[in-house]
């Protein structure tokens, strides 16, 4: 009798997790939208993100003003390479903040900064733009290198 239960169990289980197997995939249209902010400052919210391969970032810009997202070529192996999108400020964009999306189809690193603050150097270090570029406040400081980083790891299906 008690091997009968064991056994009625097992089939039990292994009809679950056959139902289970099959369950569909989320498609790419289903998956949620991440987000990284620009707060009312000069930086990326989060700096760093995990995603999987499929997945949409939407960078929004909610400072005053302008950024952008830029690749890093060097580092970038997740695809969008030469990247380099203008997110309007609220004070250029009628009080909206600007928006930009990227789908990610395969996995890798995107490494990316605001090129109003910050370039790499020839060690591909990121610095501040200093006199050649950049916004600098009045005390001739041109403010620490906004970037970010996103890690797409394969799809669930991989």
């Amino acid at each position: 009798m008690v091997h009968r239960r064991v056994f009625r169990m097992g089939v039990l289980l292994l009809a679950i997790s056959l139902l289970g197997a099959a369950a569909p995939s989320v498609t790419a249209a289903q998956r949620p939208i991440r987000q990284v902010v620009v707060p009312e400052e000069d930086r990326f919210a989060p700096f760093a993100l995990t995603i999987r391969a499929g997945d949409t970032i939407e960078w929004i810009n909610n400072d005053t003003d302008d950024h952008t997202v830029v690749s890093d070529d060097v580092f970038n192996t997740a695809g969008h390479n030469h990247t380099d999108q203008l997110l309007p400020g609220t004070l250029s964009n009628s009080g909206n903040p600007g928006t930009f999306r990227l789908r990610f189809t395969h996995a890798g690193t995107f490494v990316y900064y605001c090129r109003f603050h910050a370039h790499l150097d020839s060690a591909n270090q990121p610095v501040a733009p200093g006199p050649d570029g950049g916004i600098q406040d009045s005390n001739g400081n041109f403010g620490t290198p906004m970037m970010g980083v996103i890690t797409v790891l394969p799809a669930h299906d991989d």
